[in-house]
């Protein structure tokens, strides 16, 4: 079969659906050229460059890694601190003993011992103007850090090297926190066994070693992660320390204002709140005018923050916080230290628990007799003295109501109290005992003895011979006149015709229980007693012959509690003496104020009785003596013996006690003595002499000798004396 010529299309199957396209032919990419890794340079620069990029790698690998371990560190012990921080009501009261809070004779405080701790308050329960001044004075951002404000730290710093001082040294920036941290003691608390005293302990937790503050910081965030803000401030408000005792700021507004913390306007908030930086130095009782400059400062500061409008902070700054009256006067110093000496140490010293003492002291009283001193001291006293002075005031039954220990009287405590602890001769400050022997052994006050020169001899010293003050005898006189004129012979004649014995124990009864001297010179004051003492005899006298024991503690009781533990009715003793004899004798020493030795103590439209004492060399000046309504006691010297200069008894003494007498007395009205003159039989000669108030104290002293006691009673005590002298019995009495 011939073939046509054409050729025959190639055979294509049909197109399946779905089938996909032959791929087109990819072209080839040209192949491209890597780059080449940068050469590392050689030598020594690549090697140093080498040496600091490892170094940089380890320290940052070292910082981080360590900074790990040291947040894991901090987050343990903010951890533990977590754990074992108590409930808030367990660390309000950061004493580690109690308090003791002394009442006056109406019930109101007048000093206060050991810390104050005016009871729990709270963030919420306080005044606002005293949460708001903490905060703005102490830690601005106290509502906004976590416990450590690292802006305030660096602040501190900054300041603290711009003003000379190492880093660490002055301004701390510590935190609210912080500082209640430091107040709890990182949770150590005070054990008596470990530290040789509470302020040793606390010292140790004001330490501000770096290692320490490394702890502190760690145990505020602690307390922040275990409380709120306001249970820490409550914490702080109730433990930090504000000056004069006071623990708290509940205690420091009664101690200060005599109100609560609720109470307090935006002056007192401030004052309060400035005492934190510096509590005893900004103490208002110390220095108000510094502290209320302090309150300033405060106030711009509560201002600049918007916690006071400018108004407000002006009115603040125009009307300073004032003291109360208790906290201006600050009285009874000396007394509050001799009262806690009458309880028993676990109740008032060394308590532990918070104790009230109710007493006989009277304000108005004190500060009568403050006054009276200091008076005296800026008038009489040539100026620069270094001579001191002690106050008693007490009532007949021994109640004391004042007590002046010494010049410095404002707020002391812990001091010298020479009307309770120095025992001084007496000097003829003693002699109305001798003459209440005598009458109580049934002289009377016209009863005559002589005064003229006398000798003694004394077993084993010699003879001995007292002389009157103005060297000269004025023959027979009454024991009245002896007495007002402190005439040294007659009173030896009587003491010995009475016996010695009989003087010592009629003293040793009214309360002279210092030891007594055995010779004849007893009867001159040659014996040692304290103020106290005297005027508590003294008071004996005048409720008519009952022996006293001064006592100013009335009743001892826990504080909240209604019931007390000890109680005290007052200090009459045994009888003495009787009515009889005391009156007389009440007789005879009102003639002392109203013609002898004592005139300068006489006091207008005021009968008035007592006797002055002058010792040898004048190195004691006395003046006790009493009004119908009260007893005081004088005594003027040197702490080491110096003789006065110009003063006895009858001088500065007795001015002191007149102007003690006539402001203790203003108001009141004149009461008789309850004194009796002699019988009317038995009338007083005219004694011879001069009838001069000279003070006539001064003696020479003989060594003290034990004689055996000689109770006697004659009808006739100048036959009694003849026949002692002529018999040579004086010398063997």
């Amino acid at each position: 079969m011939a073939g046509t010529g054409k050729k025959k299309p190639p055979l294509v199957a049909d197109r399946r659906r779905g089938a996909k396209p032959a791929p087109k032919p990819v072209a080839k990419r040209k192949p491209t050229r890597r780059k080449a890794a940068p050469k590392r340079r050689g030598g020594i620069v690549g090697f140093i460059t080498g040496l600091f990029r490892w170094i940089f790698t380890l320290i940052w690998r070292l910082i981080w890694r360590s900074a790990a371990v040291v947040v894991l560190l901090i987050g343990v012990g903010v951890f533990y601190f977590y754990t074992t921080l108590p409930p808030v009501e367990a660390l309000l009261d950061g004493r580690a003993r109690g308090s003791v809070t002394l009442l006056d004779r109406d019930g109101a405080v007048f000093a206060w011992r050991g810390e104050q701790f005016g009871g729990q308050i709270t963030a919420q329960s306080v005044s606002p103007n005293l949460k708001n001044a903490i905060i703005a004075t102490e830690d601005k951002r106290f509502y906004r850090h976590f416990g450590v404000s690292p802006r305030g730290v660096a602040s501190a710093v900054k300041i603290n090297l711009s003003e000379g001082r190492g880093p660490l040294s002055g301004h701390g920036g510590s935190t609210i926190t912080q500082q209640t941290a430091k107040l709890l003691c990182l949770g150590v608390p005070f054990d008596p066994s470990e530290w040789e005293s509470e302020a040793a302990y606390e010292a140790d937790c004001r330490r501000g070693s770096m290692w320490r503050k490394i702890k502190e910081a760690v145990y505020a965030m602690g307390l922040e992660a275990r409380y709120t803000k306001d249970e820490i401030l409550t914490i702080y408000m109730n433990r930090a320390f504000l000056g004069a005792g006071s623990r708290g700021f509940e205690a420091a507004a009664q101690r200060y204002f005599g109100k609560s913390a609720a109470q307090v306007d935006p002056a007192e908030a401030a004052m309060l709140a400035g005492l934190l930086v510096a509590p005893t130095r900004y103490a208002p009782t110390n220095d108000l005018g510094r502290s209320q400059r302090r309150a300033e400062t405060v106030l711009r500061l509560m201002q600049d923050q918007g916690y006071l409008t400018t108004a407000e902070a002006a009115v603040a700054r125009d009307n300073p916080a004032e003291l109360s009256d208790a906290a201006e006067a600050r009285a009874g110093g000396y007394y509050a230290d001799w009262v806690m000496e009458s309880g028993p140490d676990f109740l008032t010293r060394d308590t532990t628990e918070d104790v009230v003492l109710r007493t006989t002291f009277d304000a108005r009283l004190q500060q009568a007799a403050e006054q009276a001193l200091t008076y005296v001291f800026e008038n009489k006293v040539r100026a620069g003295s270094k001579a001191q002075a002690a106050i008693v005031v007490m009532s007949s039954d021994g109640a004391v109501r004042a007590m002046v220990g010494g010049r410095k009287f404002k707020g002391v405590t812990g001091h010298f109290n020479r009307a309770v602890m120095a025992k001084r001769q007496t000097g003829s400050a003693f002699k109305p005992f001798v003459f209440a022997t005598a009458l109580e052994l049934g002289y009377n006050a016209n009863d005559t003895v002589m005064d003229s020169p006398l000798t003694i001899n004394v077993p084993g010293s010699g003879p001995w011979t007292p002389r009157n003050y103005t060297n000269r005898f004025e023959g027979n006189v009454t024991l009245t006149r002896a007495l007002e004129q402190s005439l040294n012979i007659p009173a030896v004649r009587v003491s010995e015709a009475v016996g010695r014995e009989n003087v010592r124990k009629v003293a040793e009864d009214f309360g002279i229980v210092s030891d007594l001297a055995m010779g004849p010179a007893l009867a001159l004051g040659a014996s040692e007693s304290t103020l106290l003492e005297m005027t508590g005899a003294y008071a004996g006298i005048l409720n008519g012959g009952t022996s006293v024991r001064p006592y100013g503690l009335l009743e001892l009781r826990l504080k909240g509690d209604d019931t007390a533990l000890i109680g005290q009715d007052g200090g009459m003793g045994e009888r003495v003496i009787s009515r009889d004899a005391a009156e007389q004798l009440i007789y005879m020493m009102n003639k002392v104020v109203e013609n002898g030795t004592g005139q300068r103590a006489k006091l207008p439209n005021r009968q008035a009785a007592g006797k002055t004492g002058t010792t040898q060399a004048a190195r004691d000046a006395w003046f006790l003596g009493f009004t119908a309504d009260y007893v005081a006691g004088v005594w003027m010297g040197y702490d080491d013996n110096t003789p006065l200069t110009g003063v006895t008894g009858g001088g500065l003494p007795a001015e002191i006690w007149h102007e003690v007498m006539v402001r203790v007395h203003q108001g009141l009205p004149a009461s008789p003595l309850p004194m009796k003159g002699p019988p009317a039989t038995a009338p007083a000669p005219q004694s011879p002499g001069q009838n001069s108030a000279a003070n006539s104290d001064n003696v020479s002293q003989a060594p003290a000798q034990r004689a055996p006691a000689q109770p006697v009673r004659q009808p006739d005590l100048i036959e009694r004396i003849i026949d002692d002298v002529l018999g040579g019995l004086l010398g063997r009495n």
